[in-house]
């Protein structure tokens, strides 16, 4: 019986789940680790299906981080507060650019010169203020440090005006202090803008040069935010077998460790295969590239 056979060209072509032949569920994972690798005369003759889930949502994790394409992205508009909320399912980011006119991403980097700290409120003579506490309705007590919210830091990092670097009339004390000029740090050596995560509170901050600006964010998830994207790529599925098999033996007291030591090669090599097919090299994309870099330059 083919796997096709439950929906015909008709029903794919006017749906809208295109392209979904490509993966296969972590259901059917796990199903068919049960099958194949569980039972008598096999070296894992027992297992709890729950530990095969684990194992298995183990698995789409670690391979999500560099192995699948599991890049997603977030398109805003940068508002007046110059700040974008982390995504729900937010584990790193891979790209943050700024869209220009013409609809190309202009990357853009984070600068590590600021940051958001916590704040502490101090009144006029520089002591620290404490938020009360109630204790039994009738009794306050000072309790943990009063935060100031914006931190000075934040506050001067949105009111900053960052000058033009390709304007003839700059001067070098404009740019000199980021080394856009002596030096050319290249992380700064651009005017695309820029930015720094504050991951205490979940956000993104830009400078004050991207407030209106289309901002794209390309970030990495762990790919079970939600039950449609538990699933596997097939290049994938049998590196997704081995981290399982070997996520179990490793934790049993009785394996002989030569076994374990066996699946632990044995994800590593699927794992590495599983990347190399989906890294998508496709030859003659890679002779055009090679052709470039041969070019001389007179």
């Amino acid at each position: 019986m083919g796997l096709l056979d439950n929906q015909t060209q008709n029903a794919y072509y006017t749906g809208s789940s295109f392209g979904d032949y490509q993966f296969t569920s972590l259901e059917n994972i796990i199903n068919a680790f049960m099958f194949t690798h569980v039972g008598e005369d096999k070296i894992i003759t027992k297992v709890n299906r729950a530990d095969v889930q684990f194992h298995a949502m183990r698995a789409i994790q670690e391979l999500s981080y560099d192995v699948f394409r599991s890049v997603k992205s977030q398109e805003i508009e940068v508002s007046n507060t110059l700040k974008m909320p982390l995504p729900q399912d937010y584990v790193n980011y891979v790209k943050i650019a700024r869209v220009d006119s013409s609809g190309i991403e202009r990357v853009l980097y984070p600068t590590g010169k600021t940051c958001n700290p916590f704040a502490i409120t101090q009144d006029a003579d520089g002591n620290y203020t404490y938020s009360d506490e109630e204790l039994d309705g009738l009794t306050t007590v000072a309790h943990d440090l009063k935060e100031q919210t914006p931190s000075d830091s934040l506050t001067k990092y949105n009111d900053q005006t960052e000058p033009n670097v390709y304007s003839d009339d700059t001067v070098d004390i404009e740019v000199e202090g980021r080394g856009r000029r002596y030096g050319l740090d290249p992380q700064y050596a651009q005017a695309n803008g820029t930015f720094y995560i504050d991951y205490q509170r979940g956000y993104i901050h830009f400078g004050s040069a991207l407030s209106g600006e289309t901002i794209i964010l390309k970030y990495i998830s762990d790919g079970l935010g939600t039950d449609e994207e538990m699933v596997v790529h097939k290049f994938c599925e049998e590196a997704c077998y081995k981290h399982i098999a070997y996520g179990i033996l490793s934790t049993r007291s009785n394996m002989p460790p030569f076994i374990v030591q066996r699946f632990k090669k044995e994800r590593f090599a699927e794992t590495r295969k599983a990347k190399i097919r989906l890294s998508n090299i496709k030859i003659e994309e890679f002779t055009q590239v090679l052709k470039g870099m041969g070019k001389q330059i007179k």
